[in-house]
């Protein structure tokens, strides 16, 4: 979103990443993974100033023209600098105590205990985004209330009466619509710091629906004899601490709210088994074996399945080979292996009630923004672009997305019909 460029441009495709094409070398994402320049850099080059509050991945805190406040992967706010500059976490301090950017083991059966800390995070961190608005100069201001997705996967079983787990009158029932009134009302609060030519955009990074339960996708590898251990483990375990037979190895995949999926290719992994001659005729094959399968119940599951070179515009650092939307999102991928089925309802590190889903939503609005009304097709990649538009400066000819105030056509530019 803050880039305009895809993730195989960026070169990142999940948290965690192959660093190459070994079977163990795994990264993690951090603020050091995107080289591409964001929105506030584009803006710092034309002498402004930018606050960035949470925006992932955002550790270390990024430096910026301005000020930085790291997300929540920052590993101990106590321990560790999450600010940039580093003064300014003295008076954070000072203002609210102890800042948290998460809250600890979100993924839990202590609900109360969940529903607490969710809130009073957000109260401290919507308190330090008042000081930061009304105390210091910027001219670009970002942040991103982590608390809204914590939420979403702590109680949309309680919340959505389709979920499988739902139960009408249980005592969680209001606690997403609590939430989002209480951000409502942070986002009042804030309109009464602003003067009448700020723009203002409340945008979600993802959507979000219900979890039918995981797809235990290592699992069906070792039934269908594509992944194969030198022993099945006794216990759930990780896939980086099973045994593997890379000699008789096809596929493994890493679990995450989608499953990227890799292959043992001759000449490319150590102990290479496919022919490089075949990788593309082998590609097609499991993706249609994916495709096909079914769900607990035996019916089609509908999951989506990708080639990366077909959605990215570049395809950068060790990309996956075949990445999974089991069941539309409605499944979520499990990479762990001890289950001893293939379809579960935990996840690999507790109980999660909701998945990231493929539409969001955006409210815009602005003293010069022509559009009006409903408006549907935007893009992520096209926040950026738009934004810098409304502002009056040129788009970076390496952002991939466009502005919404135009429409691209091959005779030329026009504007978007209004709504």
């Amino acid at each position: 979103m803050a880039t305009s460029q895809d993730p195989g441009s960026l070169g990142v495709y999940g948290f965690r990443n192959r660093s190459d094409h070994s079977y163990d070398k795994l990264s993690f994402a951090n603020s050091a993974s995107i080289k591409a320049p964001a929105i506030w850099d584009h803006l710092g080059r034309e002498g402004k100033k930018s606050i960035i509050v949470g925006v992932p991945p955002n550790y270390p805190p990024r430096r910026v023209n301005g000020i930085s406040i790291g997300c929540f992967l920052t590993p101990d706010t106590v321990k560790n600098d999450f600010t940039y500059p580093p003064d300014v976490k003295a008076k954070i301090n000072a203002l609210v105590g102890e800042y948290p950017t998460d809250v600890k083991n979100f993924r839990t059966h202590d609900k109360d205990r969940l529903k607490k800390e969710i809130f009073e995070m957000s109260r401290k961190q919507w308190q330090v985004v008042r000081w930061l608005l009304s105390e210091n100069e910027w001219d670009y201001f970002h942040f991103v209330d982590i608390g809204l997705d914590r939420m979403h996967h702590g109680f949309w079983n309680y919340f959505d009466p389709t979920h499988v787990q739902f139960q009408p009158g249980n005592p969680y029932q209001n606690a997403i619509p609590e939430y989002y009134l209480w951000l409502d009302e942070q986002i009042g609060l804030v309109l009464e710091l602003l003067d009448k030519d700020t723009i203002l955009l409340v945008v979600s990074d993802h959507g979000a629906q219900r979890l039918d339960g995981g797809f235990a996708i290592n699992e069906w590898l070792i039934r269908e004899g594509l992944l194969v251990l030198e022993e099945y483990p006794a216990a759930l375990t990780p896939f980086e601490k099973l045994r593997v037979n890379w000699r008789k190895t096809r596929v493994w995949s890493e679990g995450g709210y989608y499953a990227r999926v890799f292959f043992n290719v001759q000449g490319r992994e150590a102990a290479g088994v496919i022919p490089a001659a075949e990788y593309e005729r082998f590609q097609d094959e499991i993706k249609g074996r994916l495709e096909a399968l079914p769900d607990d119940k035996g019916t089609p599951m509908k999951s989506l399945v990708f080639k990366p070179k077909e959605l990215y515009r570049h395809v950068r650092n060790v990309a996956p080979d075949l990445i999974v939307h089991f069941g539309g999102l409605y499944w979520r991928s499990i990479g762990t292996v001890g289950h001893g089925k293939i379809h579960v309802q935990e996840n690999d590190t507790g109980p999660d009630a909701c998945n990231h889903a493929q539409y969001g939503m955006f409210v815009l609005a602005a003293p010069n923004c022509s559009l009006r009304g409903d408006y549907e097709g935007a893009r992520l990649l096209d926040i950026a672009p738009t934004l810098l538009d409304l502002v009056g400066y040129e788009i970076p000819a390496s952002m991939q997305g466009r502005s919404l105030l135009f429409e691209n056509q091959d005779h030329g530019v026009r504007r978007v019909e209004r709504k």
